[in-house]
């Protein structure tokens, strides 16, 4: 524990966390992504690829994050700082803390826009404007959905006074309080659909189309689609989770709570997919479209359905609820910084971030319809802020934690922190010192489309690599950790 470890509220109980974190993790992603990509990718082969992904490169990494959150007790910034000073390193290390936060801040500017969506159709479901005869319809309703800055943008305003309401009630008030009940709602709500399908007549494609294993369909396109959703589904390298960790309860056990974040957020997704697709297979309609499988396949098969708009009803409000939980997690690492920095309340500090990330959410919003053809190098604003934050910044991040936690903070930080046993330990920190590095420079490397490595056939260069990595890691590591005691001492 650091000497002069900051008063800090914390959750009321590990539960408390795991529904935060959890609902930090299940998003819109994970209802249509994760579903669209398992049965693209071989069914069950690509669950066991995903998962062992999940637990080589995603868990270490959010173990590491989590100790990083409650060991300095802080926002991303303060809690580096502290960590850095504690080991006798680099204050400068503390820039990843700013990256994190930064990048949280950034995907949320445009993923009000998208939660905002989530909003609309729900009102368009209750009020019985979702209404088409062909998947054509439904394309037409949602363009001209984007296309009016004033629906989009008093959507993705709606969105972003409610996370600024309840972050600004508090950890345990505000954010503690309502995910406590979201995020049982939300599975209740899948329960419900996934029982309705059972007797829809398209179950049984569904399980075929989920959990088939078919190794042949599961090419090197697929295992790079599992290694990125494995990062990217935990929201690992925002500074969400590390901002949660500082709220952990020192008793609870760090190892235990990763992994049930990690199954909850994985049986979310798989629930998702066996609530959605029987309806579409039961209506004849393709499981491959993308965004549009939510948006536009799926309302038209709702319409078909008996008591077709009592489900589209509850889908959307799960839906909204999976974005609004997301959206809390990404805006409270800013929000931390600023109450424990800038002297203000975190209600002040709520709002002033939520009147920033309005100015900045409106011009991603303006991307589909006034601004369409503002474009700078081809991409719009919205798409500029999901590629530097998600093929830049969040792998960057992420592989900046785990050389942070696995080569250059003093052992006993980490070892303290986690409460491991002995062998535990040594296969978390082989993970975070090899595996996970070598796991996030391949997600980084096919992310910038520099080059896509075909696992099947180069599978032994790989190993070579990794081998090799753990031999210069080894040698490297003392030097790195001189090196950067070295430059802390100059630089005091």
């Amino acid at each position: 524990m650091t000497t002069n470890e900051p008063s800090r509220t914390q959750w009321l109980g590990r539960w408390g966390f795991v529904m935060a974190a959890t609902g930090s993790a299940v998003g819109l992603g994970n209802i249509w992504k994760f579903p669209y990509m398992t049965g693209e990718y071989g069914g069950g082969a690509f669950v066991l690829v995903y998962l062992a992904c999940i637990l080589s490169v995603g868990v270490p990494v959010m173990m590491s994050e989590i100790a990083f959150g409650r060991r300095g007790r802080g926002s991303p910034v303060d809690a580096f700082r502290r960590l850095v000073t504690e080991s006798g390193r680099s204050p400068l290390w503390s820039v990843l803390g700013w990256m994190a936060m930064l990048c949280g801040f950034m995907i949320l500017c445009f993923y009000v826009v998208v939660a905002g969506w989530s909003f609309s159709y729900l009102w368009k479901m209750l009020s019985g404007s979702l209404a088409g005869s062909s998947v054509d319809d439904m394309a037409a309703i949602f363009g001209a959905n984007n296309a009016n800055p004033w629906n989009l943008g008093g959507w993705s305003t709606l969105v972003t006074v409610l996370t600024m309401v309840i972050v600004g009630k508090g950890v345990q008030g505000g954010i503690e309080r309502s995910t406590s009940w979201m995020m049982p709602g939300m599975v209740v709500m899948l329960v419900i659909m996934i029982i309705y399908g059972m007797f829809s007549g398209g179950f049984a494609d569904a399980l075929t189309f989920l959990f088939a294993f078919n190794a042949s369909e599961l090419s090197s396109e697929g295992m790079l689609a599992a290694m990125g959703h494995a990062f990217f589904t935990l929201s690992l390298a925002s500074g969400a989770i590390l901002t949660y960790g500082s709220y952990l309860p020192k008793h609870a056990s760090i190892g235990r709570t990763t992994l049930t974040v990690a199954v909850a957020d994985t049986l979310v997704a798989l629930m998702a997919g066996l609530a959605i697709f029987p309806a579409i297979f039961a209506n004849g309609m393709q499981p491959d479209s993308g965004p549009g499988l939510i948006f536009m396949s799926l309302p038209l098969a709702f319409q078909a359905m008996p008591f077709g708009q009592l489900f589209g009803i509850l889908f959307f409000i799960m839906l909204a609820m999976a974005a609004l939980t997301s959206s809390i997690s990404m805006v409270e690492a800013t929000v931390s910084w600023l109450t424990d920095n800038a002297g203000i309340s975190r209600r002040g500090a709520s709002w002033s971030t939520g009147i920033v990330l309005w100015v900045i959410s409106t011009l991603a919003m303006l991307s589909f319809n006034i601004g369409s053809d503002w474009t700078l190098l081809g991409m719009h604003f919205f798409d500029w802020l999901d590629y530097l934050t998600s093929r830049l910044m969040m792998p960057l991040g992420g592989l900046g934690m785990v050389l942070l936690a696995g080569f250059v903070l003093n052992k006993h930080v980490m070892r303290d922190e986690l409460g491991l046993s002995p062998r535990v330990y040594a296969l978390w920190l082989f993970m975070v010192r090899y595996v996970s590095p070598l796991g996030i420079l391949v997600i980084f490397i096919n992310a910038l489309g520099v080059a896509s490595v075909d696992f099947s056939s180069h599978w032994p260069i790989l190993l070579v690599v990794l081998v090799a990595f753990m031999v210069v890691g080894e040698l490297a590591s003392p030097r790195l950790r001189q090196l950067c005691h070295s430059r802390a001492g100059a630089e005091h």
